[in-house]
């Protein structure tokens, strides 16, 4: 009758996850550490076995039971697939966003629930509070931008044990612990793949042809790798002519898949003040209404900007603009905010 709650922690080899799986078990709950595998292309190095080690070590130092979860089927049909295609049609997609839908809350959630746990947890930074995704206090590391996607179901079933402390106390905690991961560096670049040349990985799957780079006038004045990898507002990874070492950054303002080229500007691009942004494949936790005011943000680690709820539907969600911000591209995640609780979000069409 009062058996702890079973919880399957995602254990990733990281600090982070380490330490929601050691203050887990300090609350009483029935812990079991569960490695992730994915798929990796053959053509990129992968270091999975390494962190599966790490991942066990840490099980093992904190004396829970552990797994492995083979979520390779769900990373590469609907991850990689949504990556590749994303960009096939000029959009500019978000992986870390598919892949905790996918991945961390599809697959691994689902092998939870098959093996009896009453929750999964993860070491995102990011707290369940009364039913709500709030961010997390480490205002650095927040990511529920990333987990905008979650239904109310599924924050229902999800812990979130490190979202109320700040890195740098994560990390004293794991080495007052012993855990191996405390000083390891955090992982980057897209999820599980780490750093990538995208140019580079899209070149498997999709056929690059270098073209030109214009200025706003038309004209041309350098180069680029292919205009499918670009996204707006980019400011590296094309080639100008001119050598000015004193040249101010240039940004991508438009690309032209037909024509294969992109068009570059001095001046960052900007997303105008009362324009509309069109929002689709929603995900919501709560009731909104036409005239709902929120902050918003388009890329993780964006300064949040204000948009007021101008149209619903079915599908899809009509903002408007009320702060100049960062331009926005089809494709990317924005994610409306009530003050800290993230109500949901929406890809931008």
């Amino acid at each position: 009758m009062n058996q702890p709650k079973k919880v399957f922690v995602g254990l990733s080899g990281g600090v982070d996850s380490s330490v929601a799986a050691k203050r887990l078990l300090a609350s009483g709950y029935n812990v079991t550490g569960v490695f992730i595998k994915v798929w990796h292309p053959d053509f990129l190095v992968c270091n999975w076995e390494a962190e599966r080690l790490d991942a066990m070590r840490v099980a093992a130092r904190l004396r829970i039971p552990f797994l492995t979860c083979d979520a390779e089927a769900a990373y590469r049909d609907a991850v990689a697939a949504y990556f590749i295609e994303s960009y096939r049609a000029g959009k500019t997609p978000n992986p870390d966003v598919m892949c905790n839908k996918e991945v961390k809350f599809g697959a691994f959630m689902k092998f939870a629930e098959a093996h009896g746990a009453d929750y999964i947890a993860t070491g995102h930074y990011a707290q369940h509070i009364s039913d709500t995704l709030v961010r997390g206090i480490d205002t650095n590391k927040d990511q529920s931008y990333f987990l905008w996607t979650l239904t109310p179901e599924q924050l229902a079933y999800t812990l979130l044990p490190v979202g109320n402390s700040t890195k740098d106390l994560i990390r004293a905690e794991a080495k007052a612990a012993g855990l191996l991961t405390a000083e390891k560096k955090d992982s980057q670049g897209i999820c599980f793949l780490g750093h990538v040349d995208i140019p580079d990985f899209l070149s498997h799957y999709i056929t690059l042809t270098p073209g030109n780079v214009l200025n706003e006038a038309g004209e041309v004045v350098g180069t680029h790798r292919g205009a499918f990898v670009y996204t707006i507002g980019q400011r590296q990874g094309f080639t100008l002519e001119t050598k000015d070492s004193n040249r101010t950054p240039h940004y991508v303002i438009y690309k032209d898949i037909t024509a294969n080229t992109i068009t570059v500007s001095a001046t960052q691009p900007t997303q105008a003040v009362s324009s509309s942004v069109l929002l689709g494949t929603i995900t919501l936790r709560r009731n909104i209404t036409v005239g709902n005011t929120f902050s918003a943000q388009s890329r993780y680690r964006q300064t949040p900007f204000t948009v007021t709820i101008i149209a619903i539907s079915d599908e899809t969600i009509t903002l408007e603009i009320n702060d100049t911000t960062d331009a926005v591209a089809a494709g990317q995640s924005c994610v409306l905010y009530d003050h800290d609780v993230c109500v949901g979000g929406g890809m931008i069409l």
